[in-house]
């Protein structure tokens, strides 16, 4: 059974924050060569968790991409997860 998990919602964590500013900026990137702002064509998040504890939250960061376009797909992905259409 999967352990329930209280994140809460708040800024990056400061332990987390220079590593993934910097992952997100590799994966930028890699995925939008020469492209930036509007021009992007992919966008990403990136979600750092703690495992094994319910301390800490879920830290998010994005390359831009709209919050509630985000939600939207989570919410969908998440439904994909539940019914096993993967």
């Amino acid at each position: 059974m999967p352990v329930e998990r209280s994140f809460g919602s708040a800024p990056i964590e400061d332990r987390y924050k220079a590593n993934m500013n910097a992952v997100a900026r590799v994966l930028d990137d890699t995925f939008n060569p020469d492209q930036h702002g509007k021009d992007r064509e992919i966008g990403f998040v990136l979600l750092v968790f703690p495992f094994g504890t319910k301390d800490g939250c879920c830290n998010y960061i994005s390359n831009g991409a709209d919050r509630a376009d985000i939600v939207k797909m989570l919410r969908e992905q998440a439904n994909r997860f539940d019914t096993g259409a993967m």
